[in-house]
């Protein structure tokens, strides 16, 4: 176990008063203006806001939740909730009223930070009654309303004073997951923990004070929370954030991060950007004339922002062999991490030169990583959680008695320790011939068509597996050019398969799969239960009709 040498609040502390006059975080807002405040600025907001916190008499450990899109007051509000001696529940910013009322009686939460928040409507109806809400100063006029604003306690309050801290093996954080199968679970992490991701990542990636870095992905999601919050705090870089998705282009140029963090999908549209200024086979005879590639590769990689770019990570799903070559051949060495929220996003990452096509690295520092009889990842990591919130015994068979996290997935480790996610152990499905199907390895293979957004192949009891896709925003309308390409990409995909695995067809559907309607979480993994209770009744007329490829009508 490494060494905690001081909890998230002392490293806190140590910026206020080592760094106090380097900017910590640059805000834009909704007129263009762009804010930007230092350590030392940060730091008498959340003594303010730990000082309104405290007033109100709660019992020490206490939960608060926190429920907004990016903005540095989301983690202003997270320091302030720890100096007051209480436990930050964050919430998915896009969460059905169900899910929101599920999570806050669970967790018991007595108050509620509110920020920027695209349906308020929705979500205000599954707010208890009893939830005290304060308003983040994004949040738009109609959150506010009825609320107390954090303008109002920032006048109002004074600073906590001194360095107000917690025992490291405290309770810190409950960490909702986004729930495949059900109700999300409540991850515990202690302070220690935290510490742990913020000394290690610092090491693993040399991250420096002199670093920058764009947080855009939800901070409710464990993994960017530990790369942006959790590694500024030890590491002291600078956090730029986004307005919104209109703004994403031009506030990631603002940034010109050195360290980036992005989600397949992002990588993916990241691409799509640059397609449109250069077409690819254009592109690709630039990038091969060894005069101009360099030119070529400033240029593009300049537009984007991204010319200043260190370090690049991909995580929380598989990216495609092609699109890691593409980034590379522009000068963009993308390396992959795998986690989760259990351990806090500390297992496994790959290095600078390490990289290997369809691996997500080796285990990192002081993490141990075997295979289950059945082929299950185990993950000891000193970052695995406590247990799952009132789940005693969930909490058991998910961390063995030897202290190893049971992580649900399949894998195969190589002699050198390279760690392959080849699917989850509950997708894997029996077809009616008998024989059985691992969907994750199929689904890669199919999306690394560009006009294909999300994708879910399943067949328990069918002859063959299908697939069922949803369109990318910018995909073709055209209905006769895409079937004929994703006729072309279905024989290619089958052709590589075994034939039990084979693919009898794809189910085009036109409209997006939506957490309102609750085919996908917030991190857009698919319900698979949801899926087929949605769609399985609909197999038998699709498997009537001749066509390979269909598109349906809802």
């Amino acid at each position: 176990m490494p060494e905690i040498q001081r909890g998230p609040l002392q490293a806190f502390y140590a910026r206020e008063r080592e760094n106090a006059d380097d900017i910590c975080f640059v805000q834009p807002g909704p007129e263009g203006e762009v804010e930007s405040l230092t350590w030392r600025d940060v730091g008498q907001q959340a003594r303010r806001i730990a000082s309104y916190l405290q007033a109100q008499e709660l019992a020490p450990g206490s939960r608060v939740a926190l429920m907004s899109s990016n903005c540095c007051h989301w983690i202003i509000a997270d320091l302030a909730i720890w100096m007051a001696g209480h436990i930050s529940v964050p919430l998915y910013p896009i969460l059905a009223a169900d899910t929101v009322r599920k999570v806050l009686e669970h967790s018991e939460a007595e108050i509620m930070f509110v920020g920027k928040l695209q349906d308020w409507e929705t979500i205000r109806a599954g707010i208890p009654e009893q939830v005290s809400l304060i308003s983040l100063p994004l949040a738009s006029t109609e959150i506010a309303e009825g609320t107390t604003r954090w303008g109002d306690i920032l006048r109002e309050q004074l600073p906590m004073p001194g360095e107000p801290s917690q025992p490291l093996e405290a309770l810190a954080t409950i960490i909702y997951t986004s729930g495949t199968t059900g109700m999300p679970k409540g991850v515990m992490h202690s302070f220690a923990n935290l510490a742990t991701v913020g000394q290690l990542t610092g090491d693993l990636y040399d991250t420096r004070e002199q670093d920058r870095m764009l947080s855009y992905l939800p901070l409710a999601h464990v993994a960017e929370r530990a790369a942006v919050e959790i590694n500024q705090l030890y590491n002291g870089f600078r956090v730029y954030f986004t307005h919104s998705l209109d703004t994403f282009a031009d506030d990631l140029r603002r940034a010109r991060p050195t360290l980036f963090f992005a989600v397949p999908r992002i990588w993916s549209k990241l691409q799509q950007r640059v397609l449109e200024q250069v077409p690819e086979k254009k592109l690709e005879r630039l990038l091969r004339l060894p005069i101009v590639a360099g030119i070529i590769r400033r240029k593009l990689t300049g537009a984007l922002g991204m010319d200043k770019l260190r370090i690049a990570i991909s995580g929380a799903a598989p990216l495609s062999t092609s699109l890691m070559r593409w980034y590379s051949n522009l000068g963009i060495d993308i390396l992959e991490g795998y986690a989760m929220s259990e351990n806090f996003a500390y297992s496994h990452s790959t290095q600078s030169g390490q990289a290997r096509i369809g691996y997500v690295g080796n285990a990192n520092p002081h993490v141990i990583c075997k295979l289950s009889a059945e082929g299950e990842i185990l993950v000891k990591s000193p970052t695995n959680m406590l247990g799952y919130y009132k789940e005693p015994e969930l909490s058991a068979q998910t961390i063995d008695s030897e202290g190893y996290l049971h992580t649900g997935d399949k894998g195969e480790i190589s002699a050198d320790g390279h760690l392959k996610i080849t699917g989850r152990i509950k997708d894997i499905f029996k077809t009616s011939k008998g024989k059985y199907v691992a969907p994750a390895p199929i689904e890669d293979k199919l999306q690394r068509h560009t006009a294909l957004e999300l994708v879910c192949v399943t067949g328990a009891n069918l002859p063959q597996p299908i697939a069922l896709v949803t369109l990318a925003e910018d995909a073709s309308h055209d209905h006769a050019t895409l079937q004929r390409e994703l006729e072309s990409l279905l024989a290619e995909t089958n052709a590589s398969l075994d034939k039990h695995e084979n693919l009898s067809q794809i189910i085009v559907f036109p409209t997006p799969w939506t957490v309102e309607s609750n085919i996908v979480t917030p991190t857009l993994k698919i319900k698979r239960p949801e899926v087929d209770k949605a769609y399985m009744p609909r197999v038998p007329y699709w498997q009537s009709q001749p066509q390979r490829v269909i598109f349906a009508d809802h």
